[in-house]
Parts: structure tokens; sequence; C-alpha cells
């Protein structure tokens, strides 16, 4: 996409058509967002629980999906098929759901968080090294050998 468009995309605005049209299409995510939104309001503002319990279990769900990868896979993998093999209607429930612990509990939100970080990280960091790992990570033009070790 030009720059042009994009200038003229963002001068015109979004209508409301596109908006329901994307929520739609993501209705997990796009929950997701909001329940996020607003279970960090809930925790900034000391609504139910403080954000020292917010932040202790997102470093707990995070440290637990790091040391315990293959198990935190499988459930998280369990839960996502789980809630992507269901009815729009029931994803929307759940998504509901969410929000309302978003509200309520927010460190169970954020440990869930936590769990898929510590797992995302650990998969990022063990698949770094076997991508493309005979070549430069960013080819230099014009660069000698001896240059820089």
């Amino acid at each position: 996409m030009n720059k042009n468009k994009i200038m003229d995309k963002l001068k015109e605005g979004i209508s409301v058509h596109e908006v329901e049209s994307f929520a739609r299409k993501h209705t997990s995510e796009v929950f997701t967002l909001v329940a996020l939104i607003v279970g960090s309001v809930s925790s900034i503002f000391d609504f139910f629980t403080g954000p020292s319990m917010t932040i202790l279990f997102l470093a707990a769900g995070f440290a637990a999906g790091m040391l315990f990868t293959e198990q935190m896979d499988r459930a998280l993998k369990q839960l996502f098929h789980f809630t992507e093999k269901q009815e729009k209607t029931t994803r929307m429930i759940i998504g509901g759901v969410k929000i309302v612990v978003g509200i309520f509990i927010p460190f169970v939100l954020f440990g869930v968080y936590g769990l898929l970080a510590g797992s995302s990280y650990n998969y990022f960091s063990r698949h770094a090294g076997s991508v493309g790992s005979d070549k430069p990570f960013r080819s230099q033009k014009g660069s000698s050998s001896d240059e820089h070790d």
C-alpha cells in the first residue's frame, strides 16, 4: 500500500461498516483486546484487586510457561482449539466471560497472558537459531569480510 492511500484513509476515517465487518471477522480477538483493556484499567485503578496481584500472576504465568513448556503448549493448544471450534454465539459468550473476568479478577486473565508470553518466548528462542542459521540476518552491500568481526 503506498503512502498516498494510507494518508487518504487517515483523512477519510473508518466507517462504521468497516469496523463492524472487522469485528465480525475477528470476534475472539476483539473480545480479547477489550478484556485486556478492561482488565488493565480495573487493575490500575484498584477496583477489586490491585496491580501487584496482576504483576505477580503475570510473572508467575511467564515462569510457568517457560519452565513447563510442553505441558503449557498442550494445555493452551487445547484451550484455543476448544474456543475456535465453538459456534459464533458461544464464542461471544466466552468473550463476555473474559471481559467480566477482566473486571473482577484481572490477575487470572493476566496469568493466562503470562502463560502465553512464556510459552511463546520459549518457542521463539528455540526456533530462532534453526531458521536461516547459515545466512546472516541482514545482508550488507559492499561490506568486506575484514571490516567487523
